[in-house]
């Protein structure tokens, strides 16, 4: 029974984000009421917010990955560049078994067309950097370079998830864009783990051989 609940839960989530998705890509993301939404998915208006805590809940929720749980989360004699680079290699792989590329690319149409929304993502990863941070300094109160790490770390990943948004949204198979992401991963932790200088050295030794 328990989990038949849980089903029942899952997809109650995913009718409601649906429903959300349609109505603010279709009318804009400030025409469009808690309670429209509800209604068109047919639950009420506090089963919505026991779902999605806030109205941006409804397009951000699971935009971004917890870094800092992956970090601390590690096993043990992995660095946490290792870590992340395993999680987001990881990720990259199966992506074109169990994505819904209309799905994602409504969401991120909705978000671009909304500074309410762009500003929630913002402030969702400012402080996804900042808990880094705190995550890099190992329970210590993170110092400058822990913020560092945290910021370089951040814009590196928002950068490959905007590529390969990108790619999407101009028509680029599912298939092509997840295997582009895939080397796009390894190019942005190979910079993030030994610096510009080594990616110079590598792509200057790489046209000697030519």
């Amino acid at each position: 029974m328990a989990g038949l609940r849980e089903r029942k839960k899952d997809q109650t989530r995913r009718r409601i984000s649906q429903v959300a998705l349609r109505l603010f890509d279709e009318r804009g993301y400030d025409q469009v009421t808690v309670n429209e939404i509800a209604e068109a998915a047919g639950v009420a208006k506090v089963t919505v917010f026991s779902y999605f805590p806030t109205k941006e809940c409804l397009v951000t929720d699971g935009v971004q990955d917890d870094m800092a749980a992956i970090v601390t989360g590690r096993p043990e004699g992995c660095s946490p560049i290792g870590a992340l680079r395993a999680h987001y290699r990881a990720t990259a792989a199966p992506v074109t078994t169990d994505m819904d590329v209309e799905t994602l690319i409504t969401r991120i149409r909705v978000i671009s067309s909304s500074p309410a929304l762009l500003a929630a993502v913002y402030g969702a990863q400012m402080s996804r950097r900042h808990e880094l941070a705190a995550a890099l300094a190992g329970g210590r109160e993170p110092d400058l370079t822990a913020h560092l790490m945290a910021a370089q770390i951040t814009a590196a990943i928002t950068t490959l998830q905007e590529a390969f948004f990108q790619r999407l949204a101009v028509g680029a198979p599912l298939e092509e864009a997840a295997g582009r992401l895939a080397g796009d991963v390894e190019l942005a932790f190979d910079l993030l783990e030994h610096g510009l200088t080594h990616t110079e050295e590598e792509q200057h030794e790489k046209g000697h051989q030519l």
